[in-house]
């Protein structure tokens, strides 16, 4: 099989599985987080057996997932799920922030080394850039699972997100052609 069409089945299959799942069992968010940590675990398993290594973002996903969908099941509170954006947001914002002011270390350009050769100023742009759409993310993930029924924020989760995100790195081409190194 294909290594884009695993990557694409491993990254959103456990999701899609999770909204099927709650719709077929008449929006039970209890009943659609064991499918959903399942998947989580299998999708990251295939990862390391065609990779041979786990990367660190499907790895914390997975951590997190599982650590707050146990709480979520075993409270019977789905406070817990609804947490897990905001943390993981709030996470990645810190990492590249504490990366880049205490360990003067830009991780966006470590990540992304291989694909994208950026200069500095550059990689410090797109770096913030991205700490504060990661910051906007938690924050938005907070107003809409406080505000809105349950319903429309596992609407939002799904189909919510990943288009904001899309469109977010979209509109980081300009600033990536402006600052993006001639090949030598």
């Amino acid at each position: 099989m294909n290594k884009s069409i695993v990557k694409l089945l491993t990254d959103f299959g456990p999701l899609f599985i999770f909204f099927v799942v709650y719709y077929k069992s008449d929006k039970n968010l209890i009943t659609a987080i064991p499918p959903l940590i399942i998947s989580t675990l299998v999708a990251v398993l295939i990862v390391y057996v065609i990779e041979k290594k786990i990367p660190y973002l499907p790895l914390i996903g997975a951590t997190l997932i599982t650590m707050f969908g146990a709480l979520t099941i075993f409270f019977k509170n789905p406070i817990f799920l609804y947490l897990k954006p905001t943390i993981i947001n709030i996470i990645f914002a810190a990492a590249l922030l504490i990366g880049k002011l205490i360990l003067n270390k830009n991780f966006l350009k470590s990540f992304f080394k291989n694909s994208i050769k950026l200069e500095e100023i550059g990689w410090d742009k797109l770096l913030y850039r991205w700490i504060g759409f990661f910051i906007f993310l938690a924050i938005l993930n907070e107003a809409v699972w406080r505000t809105q029924a349950e319903e429309v924020w596992v609407n939002f989760k799904v189909w919510g997100i990943l288009p904001i995100t899309f469109l977010f790195t979209i509109f980081q081409v300009p600033l990536i052609n402006k600052y993006k190194k001639d090949e030598e």
